[in-house]
């Protein structure tokens, strides 16, 4: 067969979402991480009110009706943040911009895949470095291999714990390459790292729409950092890489922070009674500041957590399960409404497999 590809691709296995069921399907998704209430209703004004004109028209490159709301909603400059087609477009900018060959990328793990997929596209060489026991952070072993870029999901997934401040302060100080800290979770959380953008001219912090505020399907996501980190990544994105519908629409959806806020807050009520619960099952829950929880089947040894996953799945409930080292004795659930998780905990009661 021809080659068609470059080896590296050849050799990669590529990133797996997570399953998507067709619109109107009956079934329970807990599964990737969606936020369980619709977007802000600024945001659906604007999407129903769309003049004809931003379609006709070629986008603003900068999104920079989007970077003024961002600016506004969390008291950042306009001019320090950068947009992307989602956080994920933000992510693989920053990775094509600054590693190649013997420029690494180094990441603790268990964490988001993607940082070892865009790795391997790239391709860059990638170090993985493993949580410690309560997954805490192995900062003096991160700080010694002082990457291209250092990639720090906080909150992290799967684990959903979040990364100590003062932990990051610590470790941007001793890294000369760039530190990433991906909060595309923040919003469910007790703290963020965002000042140490202030602080540090070698952190960025990234952030989504996709979870805090219910557009994963609009694909927005940006990135703070100081100008001068920018400007070698604008060189790198495509140019014009947000839509002019997803720009109007962020750009109220985050303006409308109380209404995030509010359903933030259900989330996490939600999440508190579901750990509760599960709890009660006999499952072991890790703490979580996300919109999720990593889970653990009693008799673990049992291959339970696939057995489980799979009678979910024909009741008509979806959950993740990683068959990956570390993760295949696990399931990470996404909080639903209070209705949806009743209806996941019942099902579990009904599997017999407890």
């Amino acid at each position: 067969m021809t080659p068609f590809f470059r080896q590296n691709i050849e050799l990669m296995a590529g990133y797996v979402p997570g399953e998507q069921p067709k619109p109107g399907t009956p079934i329970i998704k807990l599964n990737t991480n969606e936020n369980p209430y619709p977007p802000s209703p600024a945001a659906m004004a604007v999407l129903q009110n769309l003049d004809s004109e931003w379609l006709r028209r070629y986008p603003d490159p900068y999104a920079n009706e989007f970077r003024q709301a961002v600016s506004e909603a969390l008291g950042v400059p306009a001019d320090w943040v950068i947009v992307g087609n989602g956080s994920d477009d933000v992510l693989n900018v920053v990775v094509r911009a600054c590693a190649e060959g013997d420029r690494p990328i180094a990441y603790p793990m268990p964490t988001y895949v993607l940082y070892r997929t865009l790795a391997e596209i790239q391709p860059a060489k990638t170090i993985e470095i493993p949580y410690g026991e309560d997954f805490q952070l192995p900062m003096a072993e991160l700080a010694a291999e002082n990457a291209a870029i250092t990639f720090i999901a906080s909150p992290n997934s799967p684990s959903g714990h979040v990364v100590p401040t003062e932990e990051l302060r610590q470790l941007a100080a001793q890294l000369t390459g760039i530190l990433v800290v991906d909060e595309a979770y923040v919003d469910f959380a007790n703290e963020t790292a965002l000042p140490l953008v202030q602080e540090f001219e070698n952190v960025m912090v990234i952030r989504t729409l996709s979870k805090g505020y219910s557009l994963a399907g609009l694909r927005l996501g940006f990135g703070i950092a100081q100008p001068q980190l920018l400007e070698g990544l604008f060189k790198v994105k495509d140019s014009y890489n947000i839509d002019a519908i997803a720009c109007l629409v962020g750009a109220a959806a985050m303006r409308d922070q109380a209404y995030k806020n509010a359903c933030a807050e259900k989330v996490k009520a939600s999440r508190a009674k579901l750990m509760h619960e599960l709890n009660q099952l006999g499952f072991r829950v890790w703490d979580s500041q996300t919109n999720f929880l990593l889970v653990q089947p009693p008799h673990p040894s049992e291959n339970l957590a696939e057995k489980l996953y799979l009678a979910l799945k024909a009741a008509g409930i979806l959950v993740r399960y990683f068959k990956q080292p570390g993760l295949n004795d696990k399931l990470r659930i996404t909080v639903g409404t209070d209705e949806q998780n009743h209806q996941l905990i019942e099902t579990l009661k009904q599997t017999h497999l407890l």
